[in-house]
Parts: structure tokens; C-alpha cells; sequence
């Protein structure tokens, strides 16, 4: 890797992103069920436009601030797949003046009444998917929840369009071998067909049935009833996904590189890379093998036994060989280029305002993506 840009800064490996994008849209063809990529991990226009095939299709955003900048782009089917805030309305509203067909999420007869009220007011659609929690995980209503039909219900009397359901499998990253992660794949397919079902059942049509986790796109083998997968994190994938077999090291296209300043205390190295760099993501501390904050490379992108970034304060890294290890520190001097893999790629990402972009190990840095900022 070659470039003048002065550490730290988010390193992205071209070839492995396209080869990542690659694996994932070939693995959904092959069970016939689209894409709609989560871009809320690169929150980027160029690996965004990799999915497809360099143009542009639907997406699925974490920010209205994500919706906006790709509608800048282009973007014109959206997700926004977070439960709307009330008082977020008049700027999905604006984005759908402008031609943008932006889908709402919600999981609560309060949000389902305040989207009628706006929508009713301003002579606004207002299209909107149900949460459905699959797997006692963060938000959503479960599929056999009496709630499910009473928000649709409330919806569509409303002259609000019901499109259909959404979930994420979000106990799939605690999920540690082939079988778990194919058992949790067909969990999360199994309940949103379900919720599908019962919406058909109690009169809304309900066309679209999204499902989304990267773990899951890869683990599933059937996706019978499902319109959509989402996923995100495999762009760049990282140390949990790694942790949780969906992914090898090798795979990890985003990187921190950082330079030696100096020695820490017990054995250790110091970086100019804290966690403003890096972010202090534990992700990997429940897993079998904990990576701490992350896995050390040489500049050149090769790991380096036992040595992970341990410690962080805002702008200093702490590296040091793995606990038990039984190895000393290496010896890389003063002004000495290391890279530092990422525990968890959005966390990361979010850190960083660009990304210098190599087309491969040992290529120069000749691209520059920029990032979408804020909510």
C-alpha cells in the first residue's frame, strides 16, 4: 500500500470489496430472491453501485440522512428500516416530493396514528412496513402478536399504503457454527412468512417481505416467501463475522492504518490510533476467541501473531501480544506502519469521513470514497 495520507486513516481494499459484493449477490441469485443492500456500514456510493452492476437499485438506509445523500445520487427506492420518529416525517416527506419512493418502518400503534395524522394533513403517501421480531431481538412485534393486525388495521383505514413486513435476525451474530446460523437464517424466514401470512389473512396485501442480516444472507438455503434480503456489514466484513465463521480474516476489505510513537507500559506498543480511529467496539469479548479491539497487520496487510490493539484512549492505541500467548512484543520501531483490523466494520467506518481506497494488496491508493455524515 502507497500513499502520502497521514495515519490514521480507514483503509478499503478494492478487490475484496468487489469480491465480497460478488459472493453475496451470486449466493441470493442462486436462491432467487433480490438484493436490497444496507449501506449504513460503508454509507459510500461506490460500493453501493458494486451490488449493482454499477448503476443503481434499492436500497436500505439507517439515517435520513443516508436517504438523502443517495437520493442526491440517483437513489430512488428506499428503505429507511429504523422505527420512525414522529417528528422525522416532514423529512421523509420532502424526500418523497422529490420523486424518492422512501418506505417507513414501524412496530406501534402510536407510531401507526401519528404517520395517519401527517400523512392525512399534508396529502402525503406514506408507505410503511411492520417490524417483526423474529427472534427476541431489539424492536418489532411478534408475528402471532394481536398488535400486528391492530397497527395494519389502524394503517390502511387511514388511506396509509400497508406494504408489507421487515425483520432482522439480530441473535444471528451469537450464532457460532454452520448449523446455528442456517437454523437461524430459517428462524427469521419462517416468522416473517408467518406475519406475512396473517396480514394476507386479515385482508392486506403485504407484497414485500424483507429479511436482513449478513449472517443469515449467507447461512440461508431456502428463502421460500421472502421478497428481499438485506445485509450490510459484508461489504467489508469483520472480526465478529469472522468470530462467527460467515467470513475469513482474509476477507476483511476496511482497515485502520496507524503508525508505532512510541512504548506503553507491561509490554506494550502505542499508536496514533485510538478509539476515534478505530471506535472501542468489544464485539468479539463473547465470542471463542476474543480479538480485544482488534488484530494488528504489518503495512502490507499481513497478520502478525498474537498482537492485537488491547487498549484505547481517544487518540492513542494500545497494542500488546495476546494474553497467554506466550510470545514477546515484536519489534517495530518508531514511525513503523501497522494496520488494525475492525472488530465491527460500522463502528469503524462511522469514525471516519473518507476512505482511501487501494485496488489491491499491494497496489497503490488511487480512489477516494467519501461517506455520509449524521441522522
Amino acid at each position: 500500500m502507497t500513499t502520502s495520507a497521514e495515519t490514521p486513516f480507514a483503509l478499503v481494499d478494492r478487490a475484496k470489496v468487489e469480491r465480497n459484493v460478488a459472493r453475496l449477490r451470486d449466493h441470493l441469485g442462486g436462491l432467487g430472491v433480490a438484493l436490497r443492500p444496507h449501506v449504513k456500514t460503508t454509507k459510500a456510493l461506490e460500493p453501493t453501485s458494486m451490488a449493482f452492476g454499477g448503476g443503481t437499485g434499492p436500497i436500505t438506509v439507517s439515517t435520513l440522512a443516508e436517504a438523502e445523500f443517495f437520493a442526491g445520487a440517483g437513489y430512488t427506492d428506499i428503505l429507511y428500516a429504523v422505527g420512525i420518529a414522529p417528528g422525522k416525517l416532514d423529512r421523509v416527506a420532502r424526500l418523497r416530493q422529490r420523486g424518492v419512493d422512501l418506505t417507513i418502518l414501524l412496530d406501534t400503534v402510536t407510531q401507526a396514528e401519528a404517520v395517519v395524522a401527517f400523512a392525512t394533513e399534508h396529502d402525503v403517501p406514506l408507505p410503511a412496513l411492520i417490524e417483526i421480531d423474529s427472534d427476541g431481538h431489539r424492536g418489532g412485534v411478534r408475528a402471532d402478536d394481536p398488535q400486528l393486525l391492530e397497527i395494519a388495521g389502524v394503517l390502511a383505514e387511514g388511506g396509509v399504503e400497508v406494504r408489507g413486513v421487515m425483520t432482522h435476525a439480530g441473535e444471528s451474530y451469537f450464532a457460532y457454527t454452520p448449523e446455528a446460523l442456517r437454523a437461524a437464517a430459517e428462524g427469521e424466514r419462517r416468522a416473517i412468512v408467518d406475519a406475512a401470512t396473517r396480514l394476507r389473512d386479515g385482508g392486506h396485501p403485504a407484497p414485500v417481505v424483507s429479511v436482513g442480516s449478513t449472517p443469515t444472507a449467507h447461512a440461508a438455503t431456502d428463502l421460500s416467501g421472502v421478497t428481499e434480503v438485506r445485509a450490510g456489514n459484508y461489504v467489508f466484513f469483520d472480526l465478529v463475522m469472522a468470530g462467527i465463521g460467515v467470513c475469513t480474516v482474509e476477507d476483511i476489505a476496511l482497515s485502520v492504518a496507524a503508525t508505532v510513537i512510541g512504548r506503553g507500559p507491561d509490554e506494550s506498543l502505542l499508536t496514533d490510533a485510538g478509539w476515534t480511529a478505530t471506535s472501542s467496539d468489544r464485539g468479539t469479548s463473547v465470542q471463542p476467541v476474543d480479538q480485544h479491539l482488534g488484530i494488528v497487520t504489518t503495512d502490507e496487510g499481513v497478520v502478525i501473531e498474537d498482537l492485537v490493539m488491547v487498549g484505547a484512549s481517544q487518540e492513542h492505541g494500545v497494542l500488546a501480544v495476546r494474553p497467554g500467548a506466550g510470545r514477546g512484543l515484536p519489534d517495530l520501531a518508531v514511525g513503523t506502519r501497522v494496520r488494525i483490523l475492525p472488530i465491527h466494520a460500522c463502528a469503524t467506518a462511522a469514525q471516519h469521513d473518507h476512505y482511501e481506497v487501494m485496488l489491491g494488496e499491494g497496489e497503490p491508493v488511487t480512489e477516494r470514497w467519501e461517506r455520509a455524515h449524521g441522522w
